[in-house]
This record gives structure tokens, sequence and C-alpha cells, in this order.
């Protein structure tokens, strides 16, 4: 049967398949896994900001994809901070200290 042979994989907006977030034994181990350059975009603008606030618009004042901003969060690098009473729909967050890690920042100062 034609594409019978095909494996089909959950893909996200980084290109990232679900088998990658786990480790060899199927664990969670592997969502320690090097961040994407969508997510390095995203994570990286938090250094700065006070409170290591996460931006919702890029540079160009496109809205950040959503499932960059989940995917942050499920590895632990960004965590929801505040519900945005204007637009309750929109996620604010902020670094974490694995998402300062993962950036190379110190951020015991």
């Amino acid at each position: 049967m034609p594409g019978s042979d095909e494996m089909k994989t959950d893909e996200s907006d980084d290109g990232a398949t679900a088998a990658d977030d786990r480790g060899a034994d199927g664990s969670a181990a592997g969502r320690q896994a090097k961040p994407t350059w969508a997510q390095i975009r995203y994570l990286i603008r938090g250094i700065k900001e006070p409170g290591g606030k996460l931006p919702l618009f890029d540079d160009e004042g496109q809205e950040i994809d959503i499932r960059t901003i989940r995917s942050c969060v499920a590895r632990g690098w960004a965590e929801p901070w505040f519900a945005n009473p204007i637009k309750p729909t929109w996620l604010v967050c902020r670094l974490t200290p694995s998402g300062y890690k993962i950036l190379g920042v110190d951020k015991s100062s």
C-alpha cells in the first residue's frame, strides 16, 4: 500500500519531533535538549528585560508563535508570569533560572 511504510511524527514549529523531547528510556529527561533558533531568539529577548519578561512580539512587530512560547514553557526555560487583562489569550512569560542557564547567562547577581 503506498505510504504504508512512512512513519508519522508530531512536529512542532521548531522542527523537533515528540520523540526529541524524551530520553532514550522514553522519559522526559531529554527535555534539556538544546533550544532551536526560534526558541533562542525568543528567550534571548528576556535577558535585559526587568524580571526576565519575554516578548509577545518579535523585532518586526509580528506576534511570537504560541507554539514557540509553549515549547519553552514545556522545557522549563520560561514560565507564565501573569494574566494579561486586556488580551487574556496572550501568554505573558518570563525566563526561569533554567532559561538563563540554557542561554549561558549567570543570573546569580
